[in-house]
């Protein structure tokens, strides 16, 4: 595929977690329904996860849960393994 895609699907992916991270934190403040935990960290996973990361660190959202506060970094080391995998054996 063309490189530009991965570009724009990654601008895009960084860009809806951002959205839903801060989406959430309102919807917590004022008594909403709120983004469901496995929908934030499926964003995480799909490439939004440094965005959501420092977003989560800005806004002081999820902070104290482990399950974000590890987790999220772990999908991140996770991606960039994959990400140094597919680079070094793809011609």
């Amino acid at each position: 595929m063309f490189p530009e895609f991965y570009v724009i699907y990654f601008v895009l992916i960084n860009l809806i977690s951002v959205i839903i991270t801060v989406y959430d934190k309102y919807c917590a403040v004022n008594n909403k329904w709120r983004v469901k935990e496995l929908t934030l960290l499926l964003f995480s996973a799909l490439g939004g996860s440094i965005s959501m990361y420092i977003t989560m660190q800005i806004i002081r959202h999820k902070t104290k849960k482990l399950k974000f506060m590890l987790g999220i970094p772990i999908i991140i080391v996770f991606q960039f393994v994959i990400y140094h995998m597919v680079s070094c054996y793809v011609v």
